[in-house]
């Protein structure tokens, strides 16, 4: 890649939401993004970290919330306190994305900025690289460029990307014309996406120059850009904090999809690289089944690590503890066991996603302490 277009690239690693399909495991005070839940040895957000070094260098930026500043730093430890973006409050992607875009855009206009959220997995890392090198060659000619993963499955969890023409961009063959973000389908239509080869799952991966997510911003939620300037322009001052705790509060909250992504498609400014590297948002514990080797003996998962002795006779499935107890499953299939000081979670990887259900009723009943 040319060095000069290689040093306009800065990464941006979005660092929020709960994960509440991994609950009691994940929680407000400790989300997903802080966990190792591949068996790797390496948190989500470490992970993430790493995937962009060769290409940003040292110039990534984190935005998180103000709960999450020790565990971020303890976790990047080489990431600068201008660097670190703390939210008072989660005001949605649009705010988290936007405000980097600003702070970015306040230090060098011609920042190209990549965003890619701190809890997905992907592999082989070499692939996605690539991938986001060719992104970077098409954001360069004045695109907001997505990277789009090839649907494995008929997925209604996951919104689609309509891909276009081929755009013949130097350096970046596989870039093409967005046509439209589609919303989640019913099965029905997500298999006939499947089956055109025309769509890609939207992953919330965005590269684009710094000036062009910002004019989009000001078209199409203008109050929200002028606040998010308002805070950039007192980022690197000691005003910081006062006009943080001043403006945050009263911003517009909005997914950076409606706010930017899906307008600027419209407009014909979007463009979207395939991605065909290995990729799993890590949404519920299935999918930590998917993504860790069970033993070949046991066949169970387990996430405590040494200090919690599994035993099982006839049995699969993943558990978590972080007590040092013997937990022993006999003649079950597929369970989720997770065991904290304050919860315990026995489901099914077949009934993973209804997870969220009891964290909406125990938030509903007032049983926030354990959320």
């Amino acid at each position: 890649m040319n060095a000069d277009l290689l040093a306009r690239f800065h990464g941006v690693i979005p660092a929020g939401g709960v994960g509440t399909r991994l609950w009691p495991l994940s929680r407000a005070s400790a989300p997903k993004f802080l966990h190792d839940l591949t068996g790797s040895g390496s948190t989500l957000i470490r992970a993430t970290y790493d995937r962009l070094v060769p290409l940003a260098g040292e110039r990534i930026m984190v935005v998180t919330g103000r709960a999450h500043r020790g565990a971020v730093v303890s976790q990047l430890p080489e990431l600068c306190d201008e660097d670190l973006v703390l939210e008072p409050e989660p005001r949605d992607s649009a705010a988290a994305i936007g405000l980097a875009a600003a702070i970015l855009y306040r230090r060098d206009p011609s920042i190209i900025m990549g965003s890619f959220a701190a809890d997905q997995v992907i592999e082989p890392v070499e692939v996605f690289q690539a991938a986001l090198s060719e992104a970077i060659h098409t954001a360069a000619t004045g695109k907001i460029v997505t990277i789009g993963i090839h649907p494995t499955h008929p997925s209604t969890g996951f919104g689609y990307i309509q891909t276009g023409e081929p755009l013949q961009v130097p350096n970046a063959p596989s870039a093409r014309g967005v046509v439209q973000f589609v919303e989640k389908p019913d099965e029905d239509t997500a298999r006939k996406y499947l089956a055109s080869g025309g769509f890609l799952w939207n992953a919330g991966m965005f590269v684009a120059p710094v000036s062009l997510m910002l004019e989009h911003l000001e078209a199409n939620e203008p109050a929200l850009h002028a606040g998010l300037m308002k805070i950039a322009d007192a980022w690197e001052t000691g005003q910081r904090e006062e006009v943080m705790r001043e403006v945050w509060a009263d911003l517009p909250k909005t997914a950076i999809d409606y706010a930017v992504a899906e307008p600027a498609a419209a407009a014909g400014d979007v463009a979207v690289i395939p991605g065909v590297f290995n990729w799993d948002d890590v949404g519920d514990f299935a999918a930590i089944g998917r993504l860790n080797k069970a033993s070949a003996d046991q066949g169970i998962i387990n996430l405590g690590g040494e200090s919690v002795r599994v035993y099982a006779d006839s049995a699969t499935g993943v558990v978590y503890s972080d007590r040092p107890r013997v937990v022993a499953l006999v003649g079950i299939e597929d369970v989720v066991v997770v065991d904290t000081a304050d919860a315990l979670l026995v489901t099914t990887k077949e009934h993973a996603q209804k997870v969220k259900q009891t964290v909406e009723q125990l938030k509903a009943d007032g049983a926030t302490e354990v959320l």
